[in-house]
């Protein structure tokens, strides 16, 4: 039972028993609602027949001081059976989540939309804490004390019990036979807000390439169509839920007035007495009111707790990258032996690659567009699984390595920064976060940021703006630079460092990455044959193989494609308008 509701609800094991315990308190706190019905029912009788017993008095006063207490206690522990354990494992949901996250290869985030895996984390996250707090325990927990309480009533008294409880079959069956019908407006209502959700971040992520080419107005007009969609598809998901549940409310409903009429024949014919049937019209009463307040949101929210639990568990269940956390290398050659890759949409990137990046060398990566230079960088670092062949460094087999384990040996610089809303000093801190404030400076002057860190207007401890918005390309660059010099890890890979900046800035960045690859393996990325010109070994990537490999001069006497690539950058380089 505990596995089926950890993947049911997505939740952890402490979080699978306490939904059992919420369950509990909710079947105890339920029952106990009967206890005063039966006192009044004992009372009545007692009146009927003359009055009340001499000594009887005070067992009705001790009866209900006891009665209350009895509810009072069990609401109690179902108020912290389902909202504060609930919300404690919302929580522990969310940290799961992330560090899951962390821990799957980037194959996955290949599939998925960022903005779908943001709405899982936070929204889908606070639907849940929802629904479990307040609607799943007292479902099951009506529905398990209701069953209780029809075999005592059977046992009481048969004809009026059948009068009584036929209508929850009936009332539960409609809600069965409807759930299909709901499940899937629920579900468009769902692809809905997403495709909604995205349109909005494309709209605010491309506002200026938007407004530079004056297509607002167009792209509006698609975003407003998908926003008068969702509305649509939530109408009609509220009008379905609404009929369906109404009309299991109301065939509960009947069942007072089925007590009633079959209650009132049965008193004329002698077969129960009036506190008979007055007992069970108090009960029915009572009996019905939990389920239909379960009944009142009970399709829509299993339906969404059903899709949402289904994506979070997609997550939970998503098998990590794992490994040893022991680091067996004898230095650090990066050897590439025979290695095959395809992505998730089957393309075959690498077919046959295998070179070897020497320590205490740079080796390039060079070659037409596509033909897997970001890739191999990619799995050097086992950011992605190889589907054949063997990555090692030292000659240490990289997918028996646990990834951070793995990543304490690479510092590497990207193409596309990525920098945080914080200081200039905490953004560089992020190549090492134990760093003092002196190693943080020290690295940064190797990178050159000093050169513009010292004009901020808080220098240092300037905030720069989601993702660095309030600087250049280059000081980005830079910043990137500065953390790889900060980690001072012994391989480097350097994926188009420089491929985006004007001639002053690359010059700079090129200063800095000198002093940044001495004495350590290196791989770089590069389209400018300039750049990889000095490289001691140059790896000509075309088609998934490695087509060429050797020194600048060696490739350039070959005549290939290196040879090739070169001829074409000066013939551009050598161009002016006429």
């Amino acid at each position: 039972m505990i596995e089926k509701l950890k993947h049911t609800f997505a939740l952890s094991d402490q979080g699978a028993k306490d939904m059992v315990k919420a369950f509990l308190a909710c079947i105890l706190h339920n029952i106990s609602l009967m206890v005063p019905v039966v006192l009044l029912y004992s009372l009545i009788s007692d009146l009927l027949e003359g009055g009340i017993p001499e000594g009887k008095g005070t067992f009705y006063i001790v009866g209900t001081v006891i009665a209350l207490g009895l509810i009072f206690f069990t609401y109690y522990i179902q108020y912290n059976a389902t909202f504060f354990a609930t919300y404690v494992e919302s929580g522990v949901r969310r940290l799961t989540l992330a560090e899951k996250l962390r821990k799957i290869p980037l194959s996955f985030f290949g599939k998925k939309d960022l903005t779908d895996l943001t709405n899982v984390i936070m929204g889908d996250c606070a639907s849940l804490e929802s629904g479990l707090s307040h609607w799943v325990p007292e479902l099951i927990g009506s529905v398990i004390s209701t069953l209780l309480i029809a075999v005592g009533i059977f046992i009481f008294n048969w004809k009026m019990a059948l009068a009584s409880l036929w209508v929850l079959p009936v009332s539960f069956g409609i809600l069965l036979l409807t759930s299909g019908i709901m499940g899937k407006t629920e579900r468009k209502v769902q692809e809905a807000k997403l495709s909604c959700a995205d349109g909005i971040q494309e709209c605010l992520e491309a506002v200026r390439d938007l407004k530079a080419n004056n297509a607002e107005a167009e792209y509006l007009k698609g975003l407003d169509r998908k926003i008068k969609a969702e509305e649509k598809e939530t109408i009609v998901s509220e009008l379905t839920h609404a009929v369906c549940n109404t009309s299991a409310r109301m065939v509960l409903k009947l069942g007072i007035a089925t007590t009633v009429l079959v209650g009132g024949m049965l008193l004329v014919d002698g077969q129960i007495t009036l506190l008979t049937l007055f007992a069970f019209l108090i009960l029915v009463s009572r009996l019905y009111d939990p389920l239909i307040a379960a009944l009142d949101n009970l399709v829509a929210v299993m339906m969404m707790l059903n899709i949402q639990c289904k994506r979070m568990d997609e997550i939970l269940s998503y098998p990590e990258q794992e490994g040893t956390d022991r680091l067996t290398n004898k230095g650090y050659d990066i050897t590439f032996d025979h290695v095959g890759f395809s992505y998730n949409s089957g393309e075959t990137v690498l077919k046959d690659v295998s070179f070897t990046a020497k320590q205490g060398e740079i080796t390039a990566l060079v070659g037409p567009s596509g033909g897997g230079k970001t890739t191999v960088s990619r799995l050097a670092a086992r950011f992605w699984e190889i589907q054949k062949g063997k990555i090692s460094v030292g000659g240490m087999d990289v997918s028996k390595i646990e990834p951070e384990t793995l990543l304490s040996l690479y510092s590497i610089v990207f193409q596309d920064v990525t920098l945080f809303n914080n200081t200039v000093m905490e953004n560089i801190r992020l190549g090492r976060k134990d760093a003092t404030d002196e190693e943080v400076l020290a690295a940064a002057r190797l990178a050159n940021v000093d050169e513009f860190a010292e004009k901020l207007p808080d220098r240092w401890n300037t905030l720069i703006g989601e993702n660095g918005c309030e600087l250049s390309g280059g000081e980005r660059q830079r910043i990137s630079i500065a953390r790889a010099f900060l980690k001072d890890a012994p391989i480097i890979l350097l994926d188009e460092a420089t491929a985006s900046l004007d001639v002053e800035n690359e010059t700079l960045i090129q200063e800095s990455l000198s002093r940044l690859i001495e004495n350590k393996t290196v791989l770089i990325i590069a389209h400018r044959m300039r750049t990889v010109a000095g490289a001691d070994k140059i790896v000509v990537l075309s088609d998934g193989t490695v087509a060429e490999q050797g020194d600048s001069d060696t490739l350039i006497r070959k005549n290939g494609i290196y040879a090739h690539m070169v001829q074409l950058q000066t013939q551009s380089q050598n161009w002016v308008m006429e």
